[in-house]
């Protein structure tokens, strides 16, 4: 499918819009958590622990730190809650017996996608729309404008 005329825009007009979609995000991510009985925090690292999932891996308590730019001292805190939540359990590392893995709850994933279910089929529906040059464009623009993102908050946290 080739994509549609789209409006001219300039990057001025695209950051704008960009903004206006992460405060409207921000704000998503606290009602969906609050829904769920969780906060922000807790349900970003269940978003990193289900693509992990998905991707057939299991993270370590030290990978979602990471992942989550958070500290390890952090993350226990996160895996405390979200255990006593029913979302997700630590089980040992077969590998490295200093080392938690953390697997998810079998319902987990699907509490999460009563949440999110419907934002997801409306955005695959906007992506449809698009061509598949013009999906290319938007990953490789997500990803990038990601790691700009990460360089940013290493520089503020740095104190930069």
């Amino acid at each position: 499918m080739e994509g549609k005329p789209r409006p001219a825009a300039t990057p001025e007009q695209a950051l704008q819009a960009m903004d206006r979609m992460i405060a409207l995000a921000h704000f998503g991510q606290q009602d969906i958590a609050a829904r769920l009985g969780l906060n922000t925090t807790d349900l970003t690292c269940i978003g990193f622990l289900i693509e992990a999932d998905l991707a057939g891996e299991s993270l370590a308590a030290g990978d979602l730190a990471e992942r989550a730019n958070l500290t390890t001292g952090a993350v226990t805190g996160v895996l405390n809650r979200l255990e006593k939540a029913g979302y997700a359990r630590r089980a040992p590392d077969p590998d490295d017996r200093r080392k938690v893995r953390i697997a998810m709850d079998p319902s987990a994933q699907q509490r999460i996608m009563e949440a999110y279910g419907p934002f997801y089929l409306r955005l695959g529906a906007l992506f449809a729309d698009y061509g598949a040059e013009e999906v290319a464009v938007l990953a490789d623009w997500f990803t990038r404008a990601r790691a700009l993102m990460q360089e940013s908050l290493d520089e503020i946290r740095a104190g930069l």
